[in-house]
């Protein structure tokens, strides 16, 4: 297949499939306080196919902001999703359901962590403790939420994947 700029036709398609994948996953749940499939597909998205998720984590911010608003939580989703993809990529040879469903929690527990840094810089760092503990019961079930769903679907998902990537590259 020809490639223009190193990304091919078949990157592009993939790219929006995963893009759409976590927008519709984040908007099924999200009646769910804190219960979401974007940390999980974000992992198995970087696990499979590495670089191309940089594509795919600027889509989907981008889209967030168009469809609920570019409030402070928006300029908390440019650098939370990328550290998520960093912290995988440097953990890609794990293999073990364990640590991912660990990881997922970890990740989950210390969302709010990672937001209060926006904080941190508009307001200053009593706001940011302040935001970071009002949210820790929400943390608390996120982590939980993240560990759970990660050992329910992380293997039927890794499968799928592997078949797609195996069918595609």
């Amino acid at each position: 297949m020809k490639k223009t700029s190193g990304i091919s036709v078949k990157d592009i398609a993939l790219i929006g499939m995963m893009t759409a994948t976590i927008e519709a996953a984040k908007d099924a749940l999200s009646i769910l306080p804190n219960v979401e499939l974007v940390t999980l597909l974000i992992i198995l998205y970087t696990l499979f196919f590495g670089r191309r998720i940089l594509f795919v984590i600027p889509i989907f911010v981008i889209l967030q902001g168009m469809l609920h608003g570019f409030g402070l939580w928006w300029f908390m989703y440019l650098y939370v999703w990328p550290i998520l993809a960093f912290l995988t990529y440097l953990f890609r040879r794990q293999t073990s359901l364990i640590f991912w469903s660990a990881f997922s929690g970890l990740f989950g527990l210390f969302f709010g962590a990672f937001c209060s840094l926006v904080y941190l810089v508009t307001s200053g760092p009593a706001a940011a403790l302040a935001w970071w503990v009002a949210g820790i019961p929400f943390d608390v079930l996120h982590g939980v939420s993240n560990a759970i769903l990660c050992l329910a679907l992380f293997k039927p998902l890794h499968f799928t994947l592997r078949k797609l990537k195996n069918a595609w590259f």
